[in-house]
């Protein structure tokens, strides 16, 4: 019987491959197309998807898959492997190379291993529920950041954040010691690592969260929905992580209001 670790050896060999594959792609031509809601798709998200797609049908035929282009095959089984195979395609379609791979293991839609590979920079984050975080194997730990106004704050999806509650936006904007406009996962990989202290984020979907977020609780971080709420499937996309719970606490106040 396969253990989280042995899951979590698939999940690493997996964002090598993934990330071999999708370097192939990256600043060459891309056949971008764009779907109904307007955000864009490549041959390169596709291409990467069925790669893993096939790997996991292959090794664990009777596993879940939930993957951003092509939908969920078997939403009712036990395990299921949750795939974002281009995280940050707007990044990727124009040369940027902060976008990023996600790939996670849930047991009864509960992740057990997440993984943040980025592939351009050569790095993989491992979450191991239990087990801890690392990036390219060594351990890492977030800051020991309590207090917001001394802390470095990423806003992700800041536009649309901007678009749907302004009131939270102009507080955002106003807070930490340090704040930058970001997107996709790369912010939540260096809270992971200890780089920066809290992420907001905003409108995302399972597979953009779910395997970021084992990452982030086991490097000691927290993250939950802006209701302070755990992250589910049916989580509703809005994102708060933090280094530490007095920073979560903070952070909380300020989105609630």
């Amino acid at each position: 019987m396969l253990t989280v670790t042995d899951y979590a050896a698939h999940a690493v060999h997996i964002a090598d491959f993934a990330s071999k594959a999708a370097r192939g792609y990256f600043r060459g031509q891309l056949g971008t197309e764009f779907k109904a809601d307007a955000s864009p798709v490549t041959q390169a998200d596709r291409g990467v998807e069925t790669l893993v797609r096939a790997y996991l049908a292959e090794h664990f035929p009777s596993h879940g898959i939930f993957g951003e282009e092509h939908g969920i095959e078997g939403a009712d089984r036990q395990r299921m492997w949750i795939i974002d195979p281009i995280d940050g395609t707007r990044s990727f379609l124009s040369g940027h190379p902060l976008f990023g791979f996600l790939l996670g293991h849930l047991n009864e839609g509960v992740p057990e291993v997440g993984i943040i590979g980025m592939p351009a920079l050569d790095e993989v984050f491992v979450g191991i529920k239990g087990a801890g975080a690392t990036l390219n194997g060594d351990p890492i730990q977030s800051s020991d950041q309590r207090n917001l106004n001394s802390g470095i704050l990423y806003i992700n999806e800041g536009e649309k954040i901007f678009a749907d509650h302004p009131d939270v936006f102009a507080d955002l904007i106003k807070a930490g010691q340090t704040r930058r406009f970001s997107y996709d996962c790369y912010p939540h990989a260096l809270l992971a690592a200890g780089h920066i202290d809290a992420v907001v984020d905003y409108d995302l979907q399972p597979y953009d969260y779910l395997p970021v977020m084992v990452v982030v609780e086991e490097s000691g971080g927290l993250i939950t929905d802006w209701d302070g709420l755990p992250l589910t499937l049916n989580s509703d996309g809005r994102v708060v992580s933090a280094a530490t719970p007095e920073l979560h606490a903070q952070l909380l106040a300020l989105v609630a209001a």
